[in-house]
């Protein structure tokens, strides 16, 4: 006997519910986690049970540790260098705009491998020499010799040359910021007697910071898996210390398997940071 239905409900939303809520809960449920799971358990359990694989992540964790500190130096350093360029990219000096276009041009046309190692083995050891020959010339020996050592440090080298690529699309993230906001707020901050850095600085910029703090989380994500570009100036970040081990051990197979679940754990730590982000911003906080 059919099983009567609720009484005053309507006939079509009945039949709505009936016929939809078991495809919207399966459709809706977030398998990509379930999956992730089980599959962060296994490798879990593989490791636990491997004397292997344990031996490999022991030697691969001080790589770990040297990628999140290479990401969050080259990102910090590339923040300060995208704003300065994004503010230079809507200044009306036809100076500041035309280096700030220049540099972004530039910088977003060539491969970021490319424009690692010009800077690692070009630009670093001109730049050295020039400063250590300056620093010599006014009879500061030891000035010149802290300055090459610190130039030529493959970390040093390696977190400019990151710093220096993603700078330039963190420049346009912060002009497209900038720019969304309405022209009238800087308007009625000039007519309270602001200065048009004080408008930027106390009214523009706090705005803008909020809209673009979800893309910037983004490009955090990529740069920590664009660290790995490191390895070819043979940085031991993570990508290089894996290569290391697999040559001295001829284990391929387990020690990129530790590579590149060792890069999934931190991309999905930091997706799930730029989504707590993203809410945030959204939130209007």
């Amino acid at each position: 006997m059919p099983r009567p239905e609720p009484a005053g409900a309507p006939t079509g939303a009945r039949e709505a519910l009936r016929g939809r809520l078991i495809p919207i809960a399966w459709d809706r449920f977030p398998w990509w986690v379930l999956i992730l799971v089980i599959g962060g358990l296994v490798a879990a359990a593989a490791i636990a049970s491997s004397t292997l694989y344990r031996d490999t992540l022991a030697f691969l964790w001080d790589g770990v540790l040297l990628t999140i500190y290479l990401t969050l130096a080259a990102y910090a350093l590339a923040l300060v260098i995208g704003l300065v360029a994004g503010l230079m990219r809507l200044s009306r000096r036809p100076v500041l705009y035309t280096l700030a276009t220049l540099y972004i041009e530039i910088v977003r046309g060539v491969p970021l491998l490319v424009l690692l190692i010009y800077i690692a083995f070009v630009a670093a050891p001109l730049v050295s020499e020039a400063l250590a020959g300056a620093a010599r010339t006014l009879g500061l020996p030891g000035l010149a010799e802290a300055i090459t050592g610190v130039i030529r440090s493959d970390l040093n080298r390696a977190i400019v040359g990151l710093a220096f690529g993603y700078g330039a699309y963190l420049a346009e993230i912060y002009r497209a910021g900038i720019e969304s906001i309405p022209r009238g707020q800087v308007e009625a901050a000039r007519s309270l007697g602001m200065t048009a850095g004080q408008a930027m600085r106390f009214i523009i910029l706090p705005q803008a910071i909020r809209v673009v703090l979800p893309p910037l989380g983004n490009d955090f994500i990529a740069l920590l898996k664009d660290s790995a570009l490191a390895s070819a100036i043979a940085v031991p970040e993570l990508t290089q210390s894996g290569r290391l081990l697999s040559a001295r051990t001829f284990r391929a197979f387990e020690t990129y398997n530790m590579v590149a679940m060792l890069y999934l754990i931190m991309t999905l730590v930091g997706s799930m940071g730029v989504r707590a982000l993203e809410r945030w911003a959204k939130a209007g906080h």
